[in-house]
């Protein structure tokens, strides 16, 4: 059995969090805790908690960390930075690409992700079709950049790191439902192919 992936919407801007168990030892780990500390415990029920792992550190991603780390008692896992307003994690541990999280008898796949922030990471689900990408990419565009650099970063990101991926992959983002990359890869691929001069901002595919 692969593992067990439980998402919910919490705080106000319908941010999706993850809980992953695996199905064989119980362990789980609970992806961005967003917010709604009694949801995000209630995900993680019948299981064995033993890490907080973030995406990035907007803050519809973090508003509950510090209450669920205390609640949990367990490391936080997140990439070294440069952090969004210089937040402070206190992660135990940092992760960078090539990087690996156990949860239990299974493994995730850290890869680096910047251009919507310096600290987006993903987690590719090892021998399985499914990635939990953040704000990297979204059913119907790629995550908002604030700056021109950032929104090339975002393509770099887009050509070397997505677009690899198989097209059975199913991402699973911040925001928003989960889609089959094949579906989208021709727009994706024509949205690198056009130029956008000195964008940024929030983009959708068919710009």
């Amino acid at each position: 059995m692969p593992l067990t992936l439980v998402t919910r919407q919490v705080g106000p801007w319908g941010m999706n969090t993850y809980a992953l168990r695996c199905p064989e030892t119980g362990v789980s780990v609970l992806i961005d805790p967003g917010a709604d500390p009694d949801t995000l415990s209630a995900m993680l029920a019948d299981s064995t908690p033993t890490a907080i792992l973030l995406t990035h550190t907007h803050g519809d991603h973090i508003g509950a960390l510090a209450e669920m780390r205390a609640r949990l008692d367990v490391p936080v896992y997140c990439h070294p930075g440069p952090h969004v307003n210089d937040f402070d994690p206190q992660a135990s541990r940092h992760l960078s690409e090539g990087d690996r999280v156990q949860v239990g008898n299974f493994s995730l796949l850290v890869r680096e992700a910047p251009g919507h922030c310096a600290d987006q990471i993903c987690f590719v689900l090892e021998n399985d079709s499914r990635v939990i990408v953040g704000d990297t990419i979204f059913a119907g565009g790629p995550g908002r950049t604030w700056s021109s650099e950032a929104f090339r970063t975002t393509l770099d990101t887009l050509q070397s790191v997505v677009l690899p991926w198989p097209d059975e992959t199913v991402c699973y983002p911040g925001h928003g439902p989960s889609f089959r990359l094949g579906d989208k890869r021709a727009a994706i691929e024509s949205f690198i192919g056009k130029d956008h001069g000195a964008f940024h901002g929030d983009a959708t595919w068919e710009m």
